[in-house]
């Protein structure tokens, strides 16, 4: 038997916590018949940016993580604010978190970061060339340190698991897919 979509009955925002909107759907499940109630978790979507200098260094920032309770190394990158397009979105959390610009920019891809709760995508976009444009520029929220690794120490950094974020590990994946050589 094929998998078939819930058949949703009634949608309501029952709270806003921050960052996410906490949604309840009344649904029948197809191969039983019965109502549920289920829970999902309105994001706005994310951005997330491999910026890479002309020396070939990523621009990284170290950052705490409340969730976990730690400082993590992943890639610059934030929330897509709804005046902005997802390249223009990354371009502005680029900038705000590292002071960093880039002269290109390419889509690599787009994942859902946890698609059984969440309802929001992650766009990764490739920067080259990238430049120090100016200062950082925080949200109250943030306390960021950047920093500059060879592209070559990636694949390291990524078996030790000192990148442990997964969608910046799903990042680095989709980079290294499409290009190879950096890999040598």
């Amino acid at each position: 038997m094929a998998v078939k979509p819930w058949r949703i009955v009634s949608t309501k925002s029952e709270r806003k916590c921050g960052l996410f909107r906490v949604r309840v759907d009344e649904v029948v499940m197809p191969t039983t018949g019965k109502l549920y109630s289920v829970y999902a978790l309105d994001f706005a979507p994310w951005a997330n940016i491999i910026a890479i200098t002309p020396d070939d260094e990523v621009v990284m920032v170290k950052q705490y993580r409340h969730g976990i309770r730690d400082i993590t190394l992943e890639l610059p990158g934030g929330v897509i604010d709804e005046r902005d397009d997802p390249q223009s979105g990354a371009r502005r959390e680029l900038l705000e978190e590292t002071g960093y610009d880039a002269q290109t920019w390419e889509l690599l891809g787009v994942l859902h970061p946890n698609p059984a709760i969440q309802t929001n995508v992650c766009y990764t976009f490739l920067a080259r060339n990238a430049y120090q444009a100016t200062r950082q520029h925080l949200d109250e929220l943030e306390d960021i340190e950047v920093v500059l690794h060879p592209i070559r120490e990636i694949p390291r950094l990524l078996k030790e698991g000192a990148i442990s974020h997964a969608l910046i590990v799903a990042a680095f994946g989709t980079f290294f897919l499409k290009y190879p050589e950096y890999l040598k």
